[in-house]
């Protein structure tokens, strides 16, 4: 393969000072140099010929180098393999010590096009980091994480990527739900790929030992090499590094608001600095919408991690990130004012976002106000629909793709009638009662008002609103459906929901069955209502 690996992270960050294995606290360093472990038998499941495109190696998808490389079992000469090491802090408590367990990173290489990739396996055998864990993956998870990786990208939303999914041919042991069961399964490994798998718990582990050089080190590394357009590093670049991560973050927090993705364990060492989603583990995705759900069953008498508390989470997690780095600033006040930042930005911006997945981004209100004003008409749009929406289950996807299709003159129809346009999205029948129908009349009606204000043509706002709102997600009953046929051998649904995955927003009439809403043998069904930290 031709690949031109210049490894920046390795040449120019401490290296632990150990070459051994075996798990351990690992002081000053910001990696530990391993190798992968090598598989009895590899097969390649998919690929992503975007990435290889994007990596210049898209002609080498089918070769045995391609195969060995991706599973672990050839590590050509300009790699530098390594595992990371960073802490961070875990359903809000720190954790000390985490690092990359089950991942380890090829190297980095520059692209055709000039920019910086890094090449990750996961499930690519034990670490200095795997604390006591064995290292590995398996094909469920890895699965989820192939998919998803490659269905976020394809739906706008900041993300790492999936380059490859293989098998290893090597059985793993798992309990899936920590209930003392555990049991052989296929082993597997994702090649992920980044610019950056920095975290915001890499900068959190060298204050909390008191090695602020190291902390310094890693700081100016980062802005040099994925922020170089911020200056030279010092404290004044430091506060606007602090900013730009601060508002990615938010931005990233828009989009899974606006898709209906739940990262379910957004510990401190799972948020990117660039802001891209990172670590697929126990996700999910909203059916029927509820601001309290979370797909993680570790988190499921907290529900810390809850789709509706994710942006708050986020900014907590940015507090974090601002005491880590603190040390090398005179005060904190330049920090606050970020954290008081970056309410104000998400408020605006997700208004913005909300105004777009309505079509209303040309309403101008009757009253002159403006409609990302704080507690102005479309917040009343949000809040009504937020309010209605918990009387009856109603499918988030699928809401959003039908109220596209409601012509403005609709609102003149009697109740039934008006509700009637949306019932593919209603999950539970006996919930559509007279005073549900009754609160989501008078919510279209009000919604159809204000799309009317913006004079657009209806088809013309159903067009706009189908470019932000999804029609295919990947369901998280999807996602195991495709999981128990691959485990049987049958990896065809992977191939299936990938290429539909890649065309989010299109009507695909062809793959239909993949826009309908979670089936009731789901509702329940391990992998598909709740996933552990194992999935």
């Amino acid at each position: 393969m031709d690949l031109t690996f210049t490894n920046r992270f390795t040449k120019e960050l401490p290296a632990d000072s150990l070459t051994t294995n075996g798990s351990r606290q690992v002081n000053r360093a910001c990696f530990s140099r391993i190798h992968p472990t090598p598989t009895s038998a590899p097969s390649m499941i998919a690929t992503s010929i975007e990435v290889a495109t994007d990596l210049g190696i898209e002609n080498d998808l089918e070769s045995d180098e391609f195969l060995q490389v991706m599973t672990g079992n050839l590590v050509t000469n300009d790699m530098d393999p390594y595992a990371a090491c960073y802490g961070g802090h875990q359903f809000g408590n720190w954790a000390g010590q985490l690092g990359d367990g089950r991942a380890i990173a090829l190297g980095e290489v520059l692209t055709p096009s000039g920019t910086y990739q890094t090449l990750q396996l996961k499930g690519a055998g034990p670490t200095p980091y795997s604390r006591g864990a064995d290292g590995f993956a398996v094909l469920r998870s890895s699965i989820r994480e192939f998919l998803c990786s490659e269905a976020m990208f394809h739906l706008g939303v900041p993300t790492t990527r999936a380059l490859s999914l293989a098998l290893t041919g090597d059985e793993v042991v798992r309990d899936v739900l920590y209930d003392g069961n555990p049991a052989p399964e296929p082993g597997a490994v994702v090649c992920r790929v980044a610019p950056s798998f920095t975290r915001f718990g890499s900068f959190e582990l060298f204050p909390s030992r008191g090695e602020l050089d190291e902390l310094r080190q890693l700081l100016d590394f980062t802005i040099r090499t994925d922020f170089p357009h911020l200056g030279e590093p010092s404290p004044e670049t430091y506060v606007a590094w602090y900013q730009e991560v601060s508002r990615l973050t938010a931005d990233l927090m828009i989009n899974w608001m606006r898709v209906g993705f739940v990262h379910g364990v957004m510990n401190t060492d799972n948020l990117s600095v660039l802001g891209l989603t990172i670590d697929y583990g126990p996700y999910g995705w909203v059916d029927n919408y509820d601001p309290g759900w979370t797909p993680n069953t570790t988190d499921r008498t907290q529900s810390r991690y809850r789709f509706g508390a994710q942006p708050q989470v986020a900014q907590w997690n940015l507090a974090q990130l601002g005491n880590a780095i603190l040390p090398l600033l005179d005060s904190t006040e330049p920090l606050e004012a970020v954290l008081s930042d970056y309410v104000s930005y998400y408020q605006k911006h997700f208004r913005s976002m909300m105004a777009a997945k309505f079509g209303l981004t040309t309403w101008s209100p009757a009253d002159g106000s403006s409609i990302t004003d704080d507690g102005g008409p479309l917040d009343s749009l949000i809040h009504g629909l937020n309010s209605v929406m918990a009387m009856a289950e109603t499918d988030m996807t699928i809401f959003y793709r039908v109220l596209a299709d409601i012509p403005t003159s609709a609102r003149l129809e009697p109740d039934e009638q008006l509700v009637e346009r949306v019932n593919d999205a209603f999950y539970v029948e006996e919930q559509i009662n007279a005073k549900f129908i009754m609160g989501m009349s008078i919510w279209i009606r009000a919604y159809l008002d204000a799309a009317h204000e913006t004079e657009l043509d209806d088809e013309v706002r159903s067009a706009a609103m189908n470019q932000v709102n999804p029609k295919y997600v990947l369901r998280n009953y999807l996602a195991q459906l495709a999981i128990d046929k691959s485990t049987e051998g049958d990896h065809s649904l992977i191939h299936q929901l990938h290429e539909v995955l890649r065309r989010p927003y299109e009507e695909q009439p062809e793959a239909e069955e993949f826009a309908v809403k979670r089936p009731d043998w789901a509702r329940n069904r391990v992998g598909c209502s709740q996933l552990s930290c194992s999935s």
